[in-house]
Parts: structure tokens; sequence; C-alpha cells
């Protein structure tokens, strides 16, 4: 069915720029899609939505976690808790997911594909030289977890750091920054160093945080064609809870405390230590002929300490309430290691480049019990500190190989075809015991494009693609590495698969009174074979309950993206990103609603009841989102940028009982930039919130989470916006 589907759509999409005018000749065809670096721009025959933001309005914006710049990104969402570590979310996919899943976004830094074991990624604002998001799937290019698109960032780089620049930020609720960078260029090299550190007491109870980062690059010329650019970055990031309200009720009376003061509403998990180290060297190379060769060797070490599970009794069988109370010390340890390769051969009617991707990851797990104690105060369990309760290693190893090829079809028609195939191999071991897994996976993804130029100025674009999430080692073999648990093996898990459908308009104009440019695209995913459990997602099993892991869901999410941005004159820029979202579940035939304590041993104590949510919206998908910003200059040296975002009502739960209502809100900057003798001065003071709208970041929920016996609005998790912030400081650069 689908391969009838997807011949009609080619047709269909061919036959519509056949009957076109004709244009001008395009000239040379390049290639711009890499894994490894930006230095390719073009749009020109580009089939894909792809949106950038540039390094210099990052740092223009002054904000304190990169949500605050990414909401100018039509169909790209966030979910920030607290700092500057976020899940990133495009065009509604795995919305319904918020624990430590992977967010079917694949996140390239430096040519680094990252995952970070929380399911967030940190990303130094105070580090980027650009942002590209491509939507769509865009496996073809990035492999597993590209399920709606990627994320690729380019740290700073480059002569124009030849200065020393000083940042210094103070804002609300204790928020700090401080900045120092470096650095130096001739006709040989260029390089940076930088430090920087921000840290802030949260609004939120228990959701302070700091980060500190120590990052540089060089980029040494070779010869005329080629050059090598070495990196690092060493980041460390402390940050207590995940700042969430328990039910309504506590967010109306007491929004910036999760504690009841008996201890029971505690966060599940705290004290969160992440330490970051990341190195890579990039080599490129130019030939006479046009082709372009760039290699890239990388290696990124990811180690988290936190605390889990609160504890409710002592040894003796004592009630604990604690706030500082844990049972468990969890320690992650994760290397990403790899080397890509990509050539590229551009002619004046094709342009073809092939890839090679190496990747060699381990993933480390060490548990154990930070103190003594009971499960109730009648167990005759002692659980004992120090006893080690996991400790594993997965190894995966993949082996893909990748290319594009442009061939230009007419003067203005232009075809991409783009596939990849990836190998991929799991290998498990449980050092507790001698338990020892492994399991293969063989994915191809694709992508077919049309771009056809209407005339210098505009081109449409359209494309079918794909993306994939291979199954995790713990949910293939549950049964086997948790033989006492009651979720078995399912061993016949096939990836998970997403095929998105595109096409788009985009352009700009100088005709105008105005000039203009924009990018306006329709879409649809299809989102198949999802993977959750077959009692529910986040659901408990009741006694005698087992359960295993099961492609078990369907998910289409279809609208339309809009970015226009325009120059009303030399003093006034405006901006505009709009997103309509329709998110739908078209198979979902087994959520299941837990009522009561799970563990409780008392008769009836727990029931569940299943349901099939079948045609139910996604939650945290809303229909409309909008942002709308300007830049004013009334004077020399004086920006004035006041910015609108808001969004449409959404649901906080799969069943569709709890629609969080819509808000907007008003920001506002303003900057200052002068020189004083050799140094260039800006002052900056910025207001978010303006109008001080009192509104949820985040609200979701699943089940009976406070175990009253009822699913009602006490069970929603929600993170409470903290209302009007202000933000002042000044960088000086010499």
């Amino acid at each position: 069915m689908r391969v009838k589907e997807l011949s009609r759509n080619v047709a269909l999409i061919t036959a519509l720029f056949a009957t076109s005018a004709s244009a001008s000749d395009l000239g040379v065809i390049n290639v711009d899609s890499t894994t490894i670096d930006d230095r390719f721009e073009s749009k020109a025959t580009e089939v894909s939505n792809v949106s950038t933001i540039k390094g210099e309005t990052v740092d223009k914006a002054h904000v304190e976690n990169i949500q605050q710049v990414l909401k100018k990104i039509p169909g790209l969402t966030t979910e920030v808790q607290s700092g500057d570590s976020l899940k990133l979310h495009i065009r509604g996919v795995e919305n319904q997911r918020y624990m430590g899943e992977k967010p079917g976004v694949a996140v390239v830094i430096d040519g680094v594909p990252v995952f970070e074991r929380t399911g967030r990624v940190n990303i130094d604002l105070d580090n980027i030289e650009n942002i590209k998001v491509i939507k769509g799937g865009a496996s073809y290019l990035f492999g597993e977890d590209a399920l709606a698109g990627a994320v690729v960032i380019t740290t700073k780089k480059g002569a124009k750091y030849d200065n020393t620049k000083i940042d210094l930020e103070k804002g609300s609720y204790g928020y700090k920054k401080g900045l120092v960078r470096t650095g130096y260029a001739n006709e040989d090299l260029n390089f940076h160093v930088q430090a920087s550190q921000r840290e802030s007491d949260g609004y939120w109870e228990d959701s302070d945080y700091e980060t500190r980062y120590v990052n540089g690059k060089l980029q040494y010329y070779l010869d005329m064609y080629s050059d090598i650019t070495v990196g690092f970055e060493d980041s460390n990031r402390e940050k207590d809870s995940h700042g969430t309200v328990k039910g309504l009720t506590q967010a109306e009376i007491n929004p910036e405390s999760i504690d009841d003061g008996t201890g029971d509403n505690r966060d599940y998990t705290r004290h969160y230590d992440v330490d970051l180290v990341k190195v890579y060297a990039t080599y490129s190379r130019d030939f006479d002929s046009g082709m372009n060769l760039l290699a890239n060797v990388y290696r990124y070490t990811d180690e988290t300490d936190f605390v889990s599970a609160p504890q409710k009794y002592d040894a003796a069988g004592n009630p604990v309430t604690n706030d500082e109370a844990y049972t468990t010390k969890n320690e992650y340890e994760q290397k990403q290691q790899g080397f890509k390769s990509e050539l590229r051969i551009p002619t004046e009617k094709f342009g073809a480049m092939v890839g090679l991707d190496l990747r060699a990851n381990q993933y480390e797990n060490l548990e154990k019990y930070r103190v003594d104690f009971k499960t109730s105060p009648f167990s005759p369990t002692v659980y004992n500190a120090g006893t080690v309760t996991q400790n594993d290693k997965t190894d995966e190893d993949m082996q893909a190989v990748y290319g594009e090829l442009k061939y230009q079809l007419s003067d203005a028609l232009v075809a991409t075809a783009n596939a990849r195939y990836d190998q991929i191999s799991y290998d498990y071991k449980d050092y507790l015991n001698t338990l020892a897994l492994d399991k293969n996976f063989y994915v191809d993804s694709y992508r077919l494009g049309l771009t056809y130029a209407l005339g210098d100025t505009h081109s449409l674009y359209t494309n079918i693609s794909t993306g994939f999430r291979t199954p995790t080692i713990s949910q293939l073999f549950a049964g086997t590495i948790s033989p006492t648990g009651s979720t078995l093996n399912n061993t016949a898990l096939k990836p998970e698969e997403s095929l998105n459908y595109e096409i788009g308009l985009r352009g700009y104009t100088q005709e105008l009174a105005a000039n203009f440019e924009y990018d306006v695209a329709i879409f649809q995913i299809d989102r198949d074979d999802y993977i959750m459990s077959s009692i529910g997602q986040y659901a408990k099993a009741g006694s005698g309950t087992t359960s295993r892991y099961e492609n078990i869901g369907d998910v289409r999410n279809r609208g339309l993206e809009l970015s226009l941005g325009s120059q009303l004159s030399q003093t006034v820029r405006m901006d505009l990103a709009y997103t309509y979202l329709d998110a739908e579940f078209k198979k979902y035939d087994n959520f299941t609603l837990g009522l009561g304590n799970p563990y409780s041993p008392a008769p009836g104590a727990y029931t569940t009841t299943s349901y099939n949510l079948a045609g139910n919206t996604v939650p945290r998908t809303s229909e409309h989102t909008i942002n709308l910003s300007m830049d004013i200059s009334p004077v020399q040296n004086l920006t004035i940028s006041p910015e609108l975002f808001a969004q449409s009502s959404y649901y906080a739960d799969e069943m569709n009982r709890f629609r969080m209502p819509g808000y907007a809100t008003l920001n506002l900057l303003t900057s200052y930039t002068y020189k004083i003798g050799g140094f260039d001065v800006d002052f900056f003071a910025r207001v978010d919130n303006l109008l001080d709208k009192r509104y949820f970041n985040t609200a979701r929920s699943h089940g009976d989470t406070n175990y009253d016996g009822s699913y009602d609005q006490e069970d929603i998790s929600l993170v409470v916006n903290p209302g009007r912030t202000f933000t002042a400081g000044l960088s000086m650069t010499f």
C-alpha cells in the first residue's frame, strides 16, 4: 500500500513541475548536504524545509536558555525545565513522551551525533556559530533517531574571533553569567579559547543550577586548498530537581514548591552532576576540479551522576520525610566515538556526495544503594548501603554508507535522491552475572525530492523522506535482564519508522517597498510501529500482570510552517514564524490507566483499565504557534527588540481529559552599542514576559500519580513559568 502511495505522489509532483514555466539555467550543480561542516550554505536546490539561525542572533538575544531563540523556527518546540538542558521536538513527533527517551531528533554538534543519557541535550549558548534545523525524516543523512529531522550546531570558528571579549550578566532569581574569550589569527591559522559560567537559584523549589564551560578551536591552513580544524569542550553542569509542581491546586497555592511538607511529593530523581568532554578534528580539502573532501574524527564522553528513589522508611521501618533522603546512587558513563568522511563531486549537470559513518559507542550503568532502608514498616528485608543493584555495559557499533545525487533535468528543474544503509550491532554484558546478549539491525533510509526555480528569486520544492529508530537492548531483552520482573522479552521488535511528505515554496523579493524573504511548507509525517509497553506508557503492572514492549502504535502529524522576514526600512526589521499542527494517534489500542496504589498489598487497592485512544490528539501539541519579533533602531547604536510569542491550547495527557489554556507573552530587549577608545561596549536590558502572564511551560499526566483512586487535575505534573523576569549586562570586545 505504501509503495503505491509513494509512486502516486512522485508522479503527481513530477507532473506539477513539468507543467511549470521555464526559468534560467542553474549553473554548476553542487551538493550542499553534510553531516560534518556547515560551510555549504546554498538553498538553491535544497528539497527539504530548512531553517538557520546565526550565532550572532543568539549572542545578541542575551537569553538564559536556547529555547528563547529556537522559538523563531516554525515547527520546532523545546521542553526546558531548568538550566540550559532541553529536549527538542520537530513537528510534534515524540511529544507524548517526556522522560529520558530519545526525542526523535538527531542532534549533531561539530559533526558529533550527540545523545545524552537524560534524553535531553546541553548546548553552550555562548559558543554557537550556526544552528541549522532540517525538518522531516532525516535518517538518509544522520541515521538513528532522525524520525522528524535534525538540529545541526556548529560552534564558533574563524578569524573574526581575533579579539578578547568579556561578558557580565545578572538577572532575576539569582541568575548570573560571566564569560571570557580570547583569540588570535594570522595568514596560517586562527584560534580562540573561551570560558563561561552560568548559575541561578531557579524559580521553583530545588531548581537551582550551575554550568561551567571551557572550549576552544584551532583552524590551521595546510595550504591554499586544505585546512584542519581541532576543537574541544569541557563542561560541568550541576542542577537539582526538574522543578515540577504536582497538581493544579498546589500550583495555585504555591507554584514555587514541589513539596507538601511530608516528603511524599519529592521528585523521583535529583542532584544531577553531568560532566561532558568533547574533542574532534576535521580535515577539509578542495580540489581544482571543484571536488571537496571532508573527514572528521571525534570522541565524546558523558558522565552523569544523580540520586533517585525517595527514601520512605529507614532500616528500622520508621518514616523518613527528609527532602534529601534518597535510596539510590546512579552513575552513568557514555562514550561516543567515531569517524566520518564525505566526498563531493560537482558538474554542470549533476552533483554527487558519498559518505562513510563509523561509530563505536559504549553505555555503562552502575547503580547502588546509598543508605540502609526498608520498603515498608512491616517488611522483614533490610536493603544495605553499598549494595550494587545494576552494573552493565552496552556496546553499540554502527557502520553506514550514505550518499546524495542531484541531477539537473532542465534549466529550472533539479532532482535529488539520497540513500543510506546502516548496520547497527548491540552487545550487552551484565557484570552482576554472566549474562551476555547481542542483536543486529540492518536499516535503509532515503529521500527523493525536486526543486523548480521560478525565475531567479523563487522556487518550489518537494520531498519524500524517511526516519528510523532501532529498539534498545532493554526493550528487546527486558525479561532476561530482569528475570524477576513483570516485563517479558520481545526479540521480534522492529525499528520505529517515519515517512515524511512535504511541499513548499521559498524565495525573496526586492521589487516591493519592503524587501522580504519567505519559506512556507505543507507537511505530513506518518509515524509507524512506535515502541511502547503493552500495558501502556508509564503504567505500572498490577499484581500478577505481565507486559512486554511491542510495536504498538501509529501517529500522523500534518500541518503548515511559515517563516517570513522583512527589512521594512533601514531602521526596522520584522520576522514571523507560524506553525499549524494537527497531531493525531492513528493506532493506540492499549492505553492503560491505573488507579490507586500499585504497591499496596490490599485487594482492590490498584485497578487498571485499558482504552483505545485512536483519534486522540497527541499531548503537548498546540494547533497554532506564532512568534513575531522586530528590531527597531530609532537612533544610531540603539536597538529595541519587542517579541510576541503565542500558542493555542493543548492537552496534558493522551486521554485528552486535561486541556491546558493557550497563552501569549511579550518580551522586550533593548541594547546600546558604542566605542570607548579601543573597546566595543554593548549594554543590554531584557524583560521576558513583560505583562507578567501566568502559565505553564509544560504540563503532563498519564495516570493516578498521587494514588488517591481517581484520575484528576491533581495528577498533572507542571512546570510553572516564573512570570516577569529581568536580565541586564554588558560585554566588552577589544
